[in-house]
């Protein structure tokens, strides 16, 4: 431990703290917009090249950048002297010369660290005026829109994309003046190996990167007469859009949600639940062949599309393991646009099919050539709960004042199963509950395999199912996922199945969901919550959803059958590694 004095307070530390860090363990805020720090994840960005958050340290005649310089014993540290709030104004005085000035029509108004902290330092007119950047915005993909006239250098992005994530996309291009962050050559994302996880998006401290917004989209849609616009919302949105309104990290606004997308017009209001309790009948059926003919193994499950992606570009020997079942979302799309567009008597060129995702890989995968049929997608529009909770702004919805209403049936009843896929460990659980069933016959009450819960990047577990034990894996972020498939590749490790989820800590922190500035406290309520509403359901089994038994007596017969595959499985492409 050490002790040091800042701002004339002791504070005592562990080694290797940095002087951020012991400030803001005795409440004293220091700024900063190129820190990134996700405790639960171990995650620590620590270069100091904004140069905001410098501060005095005795005997040393230069100023510190308070985020990277460790702490040391009886260091003495003063954070607010008129020579380094000096200094801060002058650094963000020069960031701001070189901004654009549409803080009115930029997608981070609001969110804007850069716009927070001048506000913050009282900084009213721009004092350095002189040439800006001029770079072309790459709108070339579903997902993100890159506008490099806006990148600080903060490189943010690049520790999302290249250390926790492995993907390899950003880094630093160009020289002087003109240096950004971007993919080699500034190509366009399309160009690349992105996966669209989004997590870029999510640690971009302005608006240099921000989502593909879709929602003039759906007003055009809810305002066409000839359309039957239905929605769609996934798990994880339910335990985060309220924090867009001011309600507390961590609350439950499932019937908040369907009463205001009913106040914005859409015909019927569904859940994505629905789906994933569809998902677990294709899935675990397959694990249980694999299982048994001890082929293919281990499964992997394959609802994430950001983490399909970087599997087909990084992983193209193992391409034959991953589960072929679609992720809920696109089995929603399928099932609506055949099953449900029969029950109502509505063709389904004629319904649009709405996804209200956490995620801004879901854009990318509606487009997916694989997932269009006749000319048709089966998802139409991609909208993240940030551009929900706009619109719902927008239509003058009072959110955290509305009542609570239910999703429509038949494609809105869903089990608790269904409910934690919205977080890391969830799906495993979810199919482990219906593999338990189905391998003993017997209902399994013991239902919580808490082994496969938690933030923690990479989750192993032996659960034992009757006579048999099954070695499974639960990993998070692509980075830890990398982990796991090296140690597949080269026979280290024998599973049944594993679970791979693109954010780290699953869906709740997803790219699209609320920013938490690097909060890992509030993921852990979004967590709680997500079992919280678990709990609190009578059906907590995929296989005992009413309405999944019917739509199968119905219309698809048996999990993996002719018309199951048809519409509820999907192939993988190998891609170029660039």
């Amino acid at each position: 431990m050490i002790t040091l004095k800042i701002n004339s307070k002791s504070v005592t530390v562990e080694k290797g703290s940095t002087i951020y860090q012991a400030a803001k363990k005795i409440g004293v805020k220091i700024p900063t917009l190129c820190h990134y720090e996700l405790e639960c994840f171990k995650i620590d960005h620590r270069v100091g090249s904004c140069r905001v958050c410098v501060v005095e340290i005795e005997g040393r005649p230069n100023l510190a950048a308070s985020c990277c310089t460790p702490v040391s014993e009886g260091m003495v540290v003063k954070t607010n002297t008129i020579r380094a709030i000096n200094a801060r104004r002058t650094m963000l005085d020069l960031l701001l010369s070189n901004h654009p000035k549409d803080c009115l029509t930029c997608e981070k108004n609001g969110s804007c660290e850069l716009q927070s902290l001048a506000a913050d330092m009282g900084l009213h007119r721009i004092l350095y005026e002189g040439q800006a950047m001029s770079h072309k915005k790459d709108f070339e993909n579903e997902s993100i829109v890159r506008d490099l006239n806006k990148c600080i250098m903060c490189r943010r992005c690049e520790t999302a994309c290249n250390t926790i994530q492995t993907v390899g996309v950003l880094s630093a291009v160009h020289r002087g003046f003109s240096v950004v962050v971007a993919p080699s050559q500034e190509k366009s994302l399309d160009k690349t190996q992105c996966t669209f996880c989004g997590q870029c998006v999510a640690a971009c401290p302005v608006g240099a990167l921000t989502e593909m917004t879709h929602t003039y989209k759906v007003w055009q849609a809810l305002n066409d007469k000839n359309k039957t616009v239905i929605v769609q919302t996934a798990p994880a949105v339910r335990v985060a859009i309220g924090e867009a309104f001011g309600l507390p990290p961590g609350s439950v606004s499932t019937g908040k949600l369907v009463t205001a997308l009913k106040m914005l017009g859409f015909h019927k209001v569904f859940d994505t639940d629905f789906a994933a309790d569809l998902t677990i009948m294709e899935e675990t059926t397959e694990l249980i062949e694999r299982v048994k003919k001890n082929e293919n193994l281990p499964i992997l499950t394959s609802c994430c599309p950001g983490w399909v992606k970087f599997f087909e570009h990084q992983f193209q020997d193992l391409i034959h393991i991953p589960s072929s079942a679609k992720s809920p979302q696109q089995m929603f799309g399928a099932i609506a646009k055949s099953y449900y567009a029969q029950k109502i008597g509505v063709a389904p060129k004629d319904i649009v099919v709405v996804s209200v995702m956490p995620c801004l890989a879901k854009k990318y995968e509606a487009s997916r050539d694989e997932f269009s049929h006749d000319g048709l997608r089966d998802v139409d529009i991609v909208i993240s709960t940030r551009e929900l909770a706009d619109m719902i702004r927008e239509a003058g919805i009072i959110f955290d004042k509305l009542k609570n209403s239910s999703y429509d049936n038949p494609l809105g009843e869903s089990t608790g199963a269904a409910v934690i896929f919205g977080t890391s460990g969830g799906v495993l659980e979810a199919a482990l509950r219906t593999a338990a069933d189905w391998l003993t016959g017997q209902s399994l009450q013991d239902i919580d395999f808490e082994a496969v819960r938690g933030l923690d990047g990479v989750k192993e577990a032996k659960v034992k199912i009757g006579d048999l034990t099954l070695n499974v894996a639960v990993s998070s972020g692509l980075g830890n996922a990398r982990k796991l498939l090296e140690k597949i590749r080269r026979k280290e490790v024998q599973y049944h199945a594993i679970e791979i989820m693109a954010c780290p800590g699953g869906c709740i922190n997803g790219g699209g969901q609320p920013y938490i500035h690097g909060d890992t406290d509030i993921l852990k309520k979004r967590m709680e919550a997500i079992y919280e509403e678990d709990t609190d359901k009578t059906i907590r089994k995929s296989h005992e959803n009413p309405y999944i038994i019917k739509i199968y007596e119905e219309f698809l017969g048996k999990p993996g059958s002719d018309m199951a595959h048809k519409l509820l499985h999907t192939h993988y492409t190998p891609r170029i590694r660039y």
